[in-house]
């Protein structure tokens, strides 16, 4: 039977199956020590192999306790794994983005290393772990989860690489987080009055925004190159994404190969994207739709010193600019998208996350009832006409 910590109990020793996908074997030795074989196993049945070979040597008397020259140095803490950690890390075998990497720094070094940095990884415990939690970052709970995740996917690779037995970051629900905020989507009204409400060179990202689902990096890295205009269609080909970092706004490849997409532009904003390529456009293939003035990435500052009034002007002032995206993706729900379709269109590599972005737009429930009522109605003029 399975244990709860991932152990299966045998008559002899236990076997673990690690997040690797080896085996790791354990057993109490005839001194009442829990020892650990030297090194995990590709199956299963290579684990209970070795656990009858030691099994067999306890009982023919040739047992003997393990060396522990093998063992990780206890010497090595947590703050000396982290920075190795940081710098070999990968995601789907690709090094973590320069954002990416700055934002674990800071979680690092403001609010994981000063409590748990000095401690020996095998030393940290739940009970450790647990204290740290309680005092950390108790007022920015997505903050806190973001720490809290860092330091679990840091000490699962230190149990994957046998630098300590058992991964003592597990409490449960600690790595999510309820949403703070989330406003329901903007009507057609109030997007029509937000966009007028916006400078001319800005209406089109906001259209972009709230019609393609288009993330605020991905606007703001958008060039002429990118806008492909055939007879009968547009297409945004997103490949690059604009972010901030330490050294100022640059341009990087999407975090997932799902985000490098095109994306079809709605037929009826098919004039406004020409006129804005005629007018606020530069004629370089490699001329930003929706330039600072300085000529590099639009700040969000500039954006949303507009966009604030705007959304005032339109009784919203409950509307963050990323809540245009979820817009877009309530609206392509209603229109029919399947969830596929839609993970596909917000550049998602799971479907799991597009469906964060699934909205109820304002409304449609009470016309899926008045449809439901129609069943009915259609029924009895069925059985009406019949007899």
């Amino acid at each position: 039977m399975g244990r709860r910590d991932g152990e299966q109990k045998r008559s002899f020793g236990t076997l673990r199956q690690m997040t690797s996908g080896r085996w790791q074997a354990r057993y109490t030795g005839p001194d009442m020590r829990r020892y650990k074989a030297p090194k995990t196993f590709a199956t299963e049945d290579d684990g209970k192999t070795w656990l009858r070979s030691v099994h067999r040597a306890i009982s023919d008397g040739l047992w003997t306790p393990p060396a522990s020259s093998g063992s990780p140095k206890v010497g090595l803490t947590l703050s000396d794994y982290a920075d190795e950690w940081l710098e070999r890390r990968q995601v789907r075998g690709r090094p973590l983005k320069q954002r990416t990497k700055e934002h674990y720094r800071d979680l690092l070094d403001g609010h994981i290393l000063p409590e748990l940095g000095s401690l020996p990884i095998r030393s940290i415990t739940r009970d450790d772990v647990e204290g740290w939690y309680q005092r950390t970052l108790v007022d920015r709970p997505t903050y806190r989860s973001h720490a809290y995740s860092l330091l679990r996917a840091i000490m699962g690779s230190a149990e994957d690489e046998e630098r300590i037995a058992v991964n003592p970051v597990r409490i449960r629900g600690a790595g999510s987080v309820d949403p703070a905020h989330e406003a329901p989507p903007a009507t057609l009204e109030e997007l029509a009055i937000i966009t007028d409400s916006m400078p001319e060179r800005l209406q089109l990202m906001v259209q972009l925004a709230a019609w393609c689902a288009l993330r605020f990096g991905e606007l703001t890295e958008l060039r002429r190159e990118n806008v492909v205009v055939t007879k009968d269609r547009i297409t945004l080909h997103i490949r690059l994404g604009a972010v901030r970092t330490k050294n100022g706004r640059k341009a990087e490849t999407t975090k997932s190969k799902a985000g490098s997409r095109p994306v079809t532009v709605p037929p009826h904003l098919r004039a406004e994207v020409v006129e804005h390529l005629r007018v606020h456009t530069g004629r370089d293939p490699s001329s930003l739709l929706f330039p600072a003035n300085h000529g590099g990435h639009l700040a969000p500052s500039t954006l949303y010193r507009h966009y604030y009034k705007g959304r005032a002007a339109a009784g919203r002032d409950d509307l963050h600019f990323h809540d245009l995206r979820v817009t877009g993706a309530t609206m392509a729900a209603v229109a029919g998208a399947t969830l596929k379709e839609l993970q596909s269109r917000l550049g998602h590599s799971t479907v799991a996350a597009a469906m964060r972005y699934q909205r109820v737009a304002q409304d449609r429930d009470a016309e899926l009832a008045q449809k439901l009522s129609a069943l009915i109605d259609a029924k009895h003029k069925t059985e009406s006409d019949g007899i």
